[in-house]
């Protein structure tokens, strides 16, 4: 299991998840960039994500959903706000209606992604803003820690496909 660790700051209004990879720094900014290599990764097992829109710039939109076992679907959009290739990243992140447009009523979260190179390959720091402490709490009683855990966990396999020469997309 990749992750290393998750913290979660009620104080900070942050959660923390941090992991490593034994790949090269450039490999792991690739399950982000690469919307077909994110959907193999993003949604926790059992609810894999479906990248809808995929716009990799400042300003661009990201819509997706995640389908349940029985079938259920949760509808996500982020906004990238920062993209410095391949060490840094940030993006809003909120629910959104099956039209994959932000709720109305919704107050997204900013996400921080960075990379860096440790003597293994890639340590990954994703920190993720609340705006209070109530949505800190809901999200994290709708399963956000553990999901973004098990999410991150299926990257491992996603880089070892890709180092084998088996397809990753």
């Amino acid at each position: 299991m990749p992750v290393t660790s998750t913290h979660r700051d009620e104080a900070a209004l942050t959660l923390t998840v941090v992991s490593e990879f034994p790949a090269p720094v450039d490999r792991v900014w690739q399950v982000w960039q690469d919307p077909r290599q994110l959907q193999r990764w993003w949604g926790p097992p059992g609810w894999p994500a479906t990248v809808d829109r995929h716009e990799f710039t400042v300003g661009g939109a990201v819509r997706y959903h995640m389908t349940g076992p029985d079938g259920e679907k949760s509808y996500g959009w982020w906004t990238f706000t920062v993209i410095d290739p391949p060490t840094r990243l940030a993006f809003d992140d909120g629910f959104a209606g099956q039209d994959g447009e932000p709720l109305p009523t919704d107050t997204p979260t900013r996400a921080v992604v960075t990379l860096e190179k440790i003597d293994t390959g890639t340590r990954m720091t994703l920190v993720s803003h609340f705006a209070s402490t109530e949505q800190l709490e809901q999200l994290v009683a709708m399963g956000m820690e553990e999901g973004l855990a098990a999410g991150i966990g299926q990257i491992d396999d996603l880089l070892t496909a890709a180092a084998d020469g088996t397809t990753a997309g």
